[in-house]
């Protein structure tokens, strides 16, 4: 019976550990610092037809205060987006606070790069910036109190409504895993085939050079007159 017990409890903290993993999974806040003119990029992992939106704030470095002050609105940020393939998705200029919103239509990795191209920061010690980063994908993207109150829905239908979207999330995610699977099928058979075909390479080479050796060292012989 314990160990029945003990069983049940690691099952029920799988469940946990799986369901805690899937919430935070769409949702990703951060921040990093860069100067005037540097550029910084995040490779995102996101499946086909998924929005994500993402959400930022910049801070000035203050020397006299020794603190990061809210950024003056003057200040731009630029944010470009390029899927898997390299093609651009979203590339826009925005303020010193502002959100961004694209739609995947490629699975994979896509770079989300953000730089300042506002000669204000030299205005300010030191040109430090700092970003404040959110991104949301999936069912995480979506302001659910918004879709109630526009679509007049009861907590039960709303409820409802973000389980279909987790569910349809989960799909594509497994429509991701999916592809990706596939993708390395098909890389270790092109390198598999790639090895053998060197390996068959390398015995004819060894073959014909035994011949050839050998053919040598007999006219070697011939001309000496040692056969």
């Amino acid at each position: 019976m314990a160990g029945v017990a003990a069983g049940r409890r690691r099952a029920m903290g799988l469940r946990a550990l799986l369901l805690f993993a899937l919430c935070a999974a769409g949702a990703r806040g951060l921040y990093f610092h860069i100067g005037e003119t540097e550029k910084r990029c995040f490779i995102e992992e996101i499946p086909d037809e998924t929005m994500v939106i993402g959400n930022y704030r910049t801070q000035m470095w203050d020397k006299q205060k020794e603190v990061f002050l809210p950024s003056t609105p003057g200040l731009g940020m630029h944010v470009e987006v390029k899927d898997p393939e390299g093609k651009v998705v979203l590339s826009r200029q925005y303020g010193s606070e502002g959100r961004f919103t694209f739609t995947s239509h490629t699975p994979g990795d896509h770079q989300i790069c953000l730089h300042s191209n506002s000669t204000r920061m030299t205005l300010f010690a030191g040109g430090r910036l700092r970003v404040h980063l959110d991104i949301q994908a999936g069912e995480h993207a979506n302001n659910y109190p918004e879709i109630a109150a526009k679509d007049k829905l009861t907590e039960l239908q709303l409820r409802a409504r973000q389980l279909l979207d987790q569910v349809e999330q989960i799909q594509k995610e497994q429509d991701y895993q999916r592809y990706r699977e596939e993708r390395f099928r098909l890389t270790s058979e092109s390198t598999n085939q790639r090895v053998l075909w060197w390996s068959i390479a390398q015995t004819v080479i060894l073959i014909l050079t035994g011949i050839w050796q050998m053919r040598h060292l007999k006219s070697f012989f011939e001309a000496k007159k040692l056969v």
